[in-house]
């Protein structure tokens, strides 16, 4: 009976076309667009750290990004351009993700009763990313609505985005806050996993880097989390006022 379940799974499995959709192809493209994502996100955490330097600053720093390129490009273009980027790369990201997790279950729809994991690689690294990346779309939800497009957000004033950020991580609004640092924990553990598994992918499962890489797969998501965790706690608690 599990034989012919497996056989006729396999049959609906997405079959490769091309280089680029086999599954090494898929590993190297989410690998890719995950590291353009991880830039993306300590650029986006040091931007965030102009909020103790003040209103001033912190405003002079959102107002540089609108008007990057300018007089030579429109105002605001470059920056949309590097959103298209990003979000072309976070597709990338989620489809190749979701074509070799099908292939996956495809190819195993009976699971491994138990199943050691690699080196370096969690327990619950699966369950993890994925419930973790289910929580950190819909916190892209909310964070676009509320600090880019101010929809939800008290100031609706754009240029002042120094007081987007207080007023949103205010006292008061600490649903917003608890919701922002239980992002940044899946965050967190995504990085861990995610750093990791790219280079593995890209540089090889070498054995005398694998300790290293650990390393810095662990460094990099704590230094995001605490850059990312300190400003609204500082808000909250009334250091950013």
């Amino acid at each position: 009976m599990q034989s012919r379940t497996a056989a006729r799974s396999a049959k609906r499995a997405p079959k490769p076309t091309g280089p680029w959709r086999s599954n090494i192809g898929l590993k190297i493209a989410m690998a890719v667009s995950g590291v353009l994502l991880v830039l993306f996100i300590i650029a986006h955490m040091a931007g965030n750290l102009h909020v103790f330097e003040g209103r001033e600053e912190m405003n002079a720093y959102a107002h540089g990004l609108r008007t990057l390129g300018e007089p030579l490009l429109p105002h605001e273009s470059a920056l949309w351009v590097l959103r298209i980027g990003l979000i072309a790369a976070a597709a990338v990201h989620i489809w190749s993700a979701v074509v070799l997790t099908r292939r996956s279950l495809a190819a195993r729809p009976v699971r491994y009763h138990s199943r050691k994991p690699a080196k370096g690689e969690s327990r619950h690294a699966v369950a993890t990313m994925r419930w973790g990346a289910a929580v950190l779309v819909l916190f892209l939800a909310w964070h676009l609505l509320d600090l880019t497009f101010r929809t939800v957000n008290p100031v609706k004033d754009v240029p002042d985005a120094y007081g987007a950020v207080v007023a949103t991580f205010s006292p008061e609004r600490w649903p917003v806050t608890v919701f922002y640092l239980l992002a940044l924990v899946a965050l967190g553990f995504h990085l861990r996993h995610g750093v990791w598994s790219a280079v593995q992918t890209i540089a090889g499962p070498d054995t005398k880097w694998r300790k290293r890489t650990q390393a810095v797969a662990l460094a990099v998501a704590l230094v995001v989390v605490v850059g990312f965790a300190i400003v609204p706690l500082s808000v909250t608690f009334g250091l950013v006022e």
